[in-house]
Formats: structure tokens, C-alpha cells, sequence
């Protein structure tokens, strides 16, 4: 590995751990409805796990309904079971050929526990990009033992520090992104 592969490869890696992170807290809920809070549910579909979004058209029908149209009607059943398995606190409804879905508005205790959990989301993600920077630093040790590539201390020392200041790049995003979060959260 070079110098620059290894910096390369932390901030792709660590890049994929902040959009990992908002990925996941599209799904948690707000107060307002949004297609996100049900598209990654798993559906046990003819026997294979199959995200809802594969399944189904999913639109806000007004500020506070997500509506389900499944493309197979045969398919209403598993989504509602999948739906309620999930436990994310919605309870779907039939109506004909779709599965209506009303979000409920959040209690304070409830908008407490939410932000709780994007904080242990992001928390989890700093987890992630520090790996990488772990995983970075011992990229950096094989190089210095490795006499082909005549790396001077100083190289090496500057290669450490780029790495540092890549996770405090990141983590300031992840930072960002869990005070967005939670503030939207919060709002009432």
C-alpha cells in the first residue's frame, strides 16, 4: 500500500460511515410522515427478506398519512404484518387495495427517546470512523518497516496527522448531522 492509497481509503471509508449514519436516521420518526420511516422495512416476501420499497408505492397522502400500494394486492397482508413487526410505534390499516398509515404526533417522553437513539446512532458511526482511523494508523506502521518505500519519519508523521485530521473532519459532520436530527426531532 502507498501513502496515498491508505489516505484515500480512510476517507472513503469513513465518508461511507457518515452516510451510513443519515441513512439510518431518516427512519426515525419526527411528527411528520415520511416515506423514509417505512421504506427499508423488511416484508417476508414468497420467502425472501424484501425492503417495502421493492414492494410498494409509498406516498405522504397529507402531513400526517403514508400510503402504501402494494404492486401485488396479494402482498397487503405480509406489509401490514411487517409494518407492525417493525415497532416503530405505527399501526398500518387496510383500505381496499393499500395500507394506510397514520404518524401519530410524538409525546415529550417519546421525543426524548428518539433523540436518545440518534444520539446512540451517531455515537455509534464516531465508533466506525475511528476504526478507520485505527486500521489507517497500522497501515502507516507496515509502511515504515517497509524499506522499498523510503518514507521518512517526518513523512510518516505527516501521514498520521493527515489521517487525525480526517476523523476530526468527519466526526464534526457526524456532529452536524445528529444536531439536525435531533433538533427536528424535538420540534413540536
Amino acid at each position: 500500500m502507498t501513502a496515498d492509497s491508505i489516505l484515500k481509503e480512510a476517507k472513503t471509508s469513513m465518508d461511507k460511515a457518515v452516510e451510513y449514519l443519515k441513512n439510518e436516521l431518516k427512519g426515525l420518526r419526527t411528527g411528520r410522515a415520511s416515506t423514509a420511516l417505512v421504506e427499508f422495512i423488511k416484508v417476508d416476501y414468497y420467502g425472501s427478506q424484501t425492503d417495502l420499497k421493492s414492494l410498494a408505492g409509498i406516498s405522504i397522502a397529507e402531513g400526517t398519512q403514508i400510503v402504501i400500494k402494494p404492486f401485488d394486492a396479494g402482498a397487503l397482508g405480509d406489509i401490514r404484518k411487517a409494518i407492525e413487526a417493525a415497532n416503530i410505534g405505527l399501526n398500518p390499516m387496510v383500505d381496499g387495495k393499500m395500507i394506510r398509515v397514520n404518524v401519530p404526533a410524538l409525546s415529550g417522553d417519546r421525543r426524548k427517546q428518539l433523540a436518545g437513539q440518534a444520539k446512540k446512532l451517531g455515537e455509534d458511526a464516531k465508533v466506525a470512523v475511528r476504526n478507520v482511523r485505527r486500521d489507517a494508523n497500522k497501515h502507516i506502521e507496515q509502511l515504515s518497516k517497509d524499506k522499498s518505500q523510503h518514507l521518512s519519519e517526518d513523512q510518516l508523521a505527516d501521514l498520521k496527522d493527515k489521517i487525525q485530521n480526517l476523523l476530526k473532519q468527519h466526526e464534526a459532520d457526524l456532529d452536524k448531522t445528529i444536531e439536525a436530527k435531533t433538533k427536528e426531532i424535538m420540534e413540536v
